[in-house]
C-alpha cells in the first residue's frame, strides 16, 4: 500500500475514532465528569487536520510536479 492510500485510510479511521468520541462526550455532559473527558476529543481532531491538509495538498503538489517534467523533456 502506498503512502498516499495509507494516509486517506488513517483518516477514515480517525475520523470514525473523533466521531465517537465526540459522541461519548456529548452523551456524558450530563453527569459530574472530570474536565479532561472533554478534551478526549482534541487528538484525533489534531490527526484529522495533518492527513486532511495533506490530501488537500496532494492535487497541487501533483499538477507542479507533471508541469516540471513536462519543462524538463526536449
Amino acid at each position: 500500500m502506498n503512502w498516499n492510500k495509507w494516509v486517506r485510510q488513517a483518516h477514515r479511521w480517525v475520523s470514525i475514532a473523533f466521531t465517537a468520541t465526540v459522541i461519548l462526550g456529548f452523551m456524558a455532559a450530563g453527569g459530574l465528569l472530570p474536565e479532561w473527558v472533554f478534551y478526549l476529543p482534541l487528538p484525533p481532531l489534531a490527526l484529522l487536520l495533518f492527513t486532511g491538509l495533506y490530501m488537500f495538498v496532494l492535487p497541487y503538489a501533483a499538477k507542479r510536479r507533471s508541469g516540471r517534467r513536462a519543462v524538463l523533456q526536449p
